[in-house]
């Protein structure tokens, strides 16, 4: 895949001596984990169209920011390119190129680093959403405790993500980024519940997030006793349909 080739790109600029050299600065692979976190949690949709930020302004400590002096042009392009292969894979519109630029900032401390991003128009764009003239809050980002050697990609959290629902007694694995859960013989997921209809609800993947969306059915679906029309899934979350539970599992392998 060419996020993870990307991803071992950057990972190979701290491996070896410079990995040991700066394994409690921040690392590249932790910053386009999460750029792209930035990305999906920064949508903005339209009629037909989901917009993402454009403009990215990585906040460094002088210190962390010091140890890429020899690469940051590299690091920049890299991390660009990390962007903009993610929004080609969820179908994100981007007014532009994206645009990441490192500032240094002397309130963080040594492994820590902020992100800020924005949308902005590019001369006779006239469809996408209204500029922010501003960046949007800053996000901070603290460092985990540190391993003796330079993190792993699975230790920052980039390993293969495993997704699940356990419902009647068994646990079947989601691949695909709708699954539509029923009755009927055609549903992804079949359920044999007679409180639930052909086709219930659909599992949808937007981005990094996960819901679950009633298809206008007949009982709905509960969380909490609540009947809702859609539901933000997170690992754990658990919710009903018909008189079946359905528990929501997404975990890194």
């Amino acid at each position: 895949m060419v996020l993870r080739a990307i991803e071992q790109k950057l990972e190979q600029i701290f491996e070896g001596v410079f990995g040991r050299a700066f394994r409690t600065n921040v690392q590249p692979v932790e910053l386009a984990r999460k750029l792209v976190k930035e990305m999906d949690e920064h949508r903005s949709v339209s009629v037909s169209r989901v917009y993402v930020p454009n403009e990215y302004e990585i906040y460094l400590s002088a210190r962390d920011r010091e140890q890429f002096t020899d690469y940051e042009e590299s690091l920049v392009d890299e991390l660009q390119d990390y962007l903009g292969e993610h929004a080609r894979r969820e179908s994100y519109v981007l007014l532009s190129p994206p645009r990441v630029v490192f500032e240094t900032d002397d309130d963080l401390a040594l492994g820590e680093f902020g992100i800020a991003t924005r949308m902005a128009h590019r001369d006779g764009d006239d469809d996408g959403p209204e500029e922010q003239l501003e960046p949007g809050a800053t996000m901070i980002y603290k460092p985990r405790p540190q391993p003796t050697e330079a993190a792993s990609a699975a230790e920052l959290g980039v390993g293969r993500e495993a997704v699940s629902l356990e419902l009647e007694g068994r646990t079947v694995p989601v691949e695909q980024r709708r699954v539509v859960i029923g009755r009927s013989r055609e549903a992804d997921i079949q359920v044999a519940d007679p409180n639930v209809s052909r086709r219930h609800c659909e599992l949808r993947q937007e981005g990094a997030t996960y819901w679950l969306v009633d298809l206008d059915s007949t009982n709905g679906i509960e969380v909490d006793g609540r009947r809702q029309k859609r539901v933000k899934l997170e690992n754990g979350t658990r919710a009903t349909i018909g008189a079946t539970e359905v528990v929501f599992h997404r975990e890194l392998k």
